[in-house]
């Protein structure tokens, strides 16, 4: 496996269960945002999840939805849309979820924000360092508002971050997959 947009990465029809077997990334005290467009029929977000790659201590993690409108690089994660800030991430390695109903807009570029409190051993993330839609980091637990990363860690990389999402009425099926016959 491997992170892959749309899979273990992004917006996904389906919430991965696969170690992505990414690089691994130092996670905690750390606020990550990662890049995507919202599908076509997208109406909200249900589920963020996070690689946790490493067994470590508890410690919280939040979770946010970020507007692409910040401040020094065109597009980047500026104002933050939604958060849960209280979550435990436990002490095992694996997908670590938050459920939540978060509106949102069809094919809109947005960003998906995780942040971890510093424990005493490091905690690492999965990521890939090209062909992904962007990445960006500050050096805090916490998901500030508005995000103010400064400039891109990186325009070509992504995490192993995903946001759930459902179309109207709450499918999670793709343009292609919906059909329908017309009644005379």
């Amino acid at each position: 496996m491997a992170v892959v947009l749309g899979t273990n990465s992004g917006f996904v029809s389906a919430a991965p269960v696969d170690d992505p077997a990414g690089t691994n990334l130092a996670h905690d005290n750390w606020a990550t945002v990662t890049k995507d467009t919202s599908p076509l029929t997208a109406a909200k977000i249900t589920e963020i999840g996070w690689w946790c790659d490493t067994a470590s201590e508890e410690g919280n993690f939040e979770v946010a939805l970020y507007a692409a409108d910040g401040a020094v690089v065109p597009g980047e994660a500026g104002t933050r849309l939604y958060i849960d800030a209280t979550n435990a991430k436990g002490t095992t390695a694996g997908w670590k979820t938050v459920a939540v109903d978060w509106a949102i807009s069809e094919s809109t570029v947005y960003w998906i924000g995780v942040s971890l409190a510093d424990v005493a051993t490091t905690t690492n993330n999965n990521y890939v360092g090209t062909g992904g839609p962007g990445v960006d980091r500050i050096n805090t637990p916490t998901l500030n508002d508005p995000f103010n990363g400064g400039a891109l860690a990186s325009a070509t990389s992504m995490m192993a971050f995903y946001a759930l999402w459902a179309a109207a009425g709450g499918l999670s099926i793709p343009v292609a997959a919906h059909h329908y016959r017309q009644q005379q």
